[in-house]
């Protein structure tokens, strides 16, 4: 990757897919204070609880994801809507059909840049 204080101009199209395991591929850009995740999820796929410090923005294009929240909250996001989580809040997906959604995190997830993300490489 770039210096994080260089201007980057990509396409999606030219960020190569990790396929993290049969159900989920993601893909990722990311600078000095934020990251943009595109992740394709298939229908059944589960990510499991977890928590970072990092504050998340989840924005589903198409499909529908249940969040469980740690505190026993569930939460549908479908097409269109939006669900922020703060940082350190217990959370797990359900994918409830095959869903494209937009992930950003601030600061960026060194776990995802560092390949040491195993909860989703299962």
């Amino acid at each position: 990757m770039a210096d994080l204080k260089e201007l980057q101009y990509t396409g999606f199209d030219t960020i190569p897919v990790d396929h993290l395991n049969p159900l989920i591929d993601r893909q990722f850009v990311y600078g000095e204070r934020a990251m943009l995740a595109r992740l394709v999820l298939r229908k059944g796929a589960i990510v499991p609880e977890h928590s970072h410090e990092n504050e998340q923005i989840t924005y589903v294009l198409e499909g529908a994801l249940r969040f469980t929240m740690g505190d026993g909250r569930i939460i549908v996001v479908g097409a269109g809507q939006v669900l922020v989580i703060p940082s350190n809040m217990p959370h797990k997906a359900e994918v409830l059909e095959d869903t494209l959604d937009l992930d950003v995190f601030t600061p960026p997830r060194a776990d995802w840049i560092a390949g040491t993300d195993a909860y989703l490489r299962k």
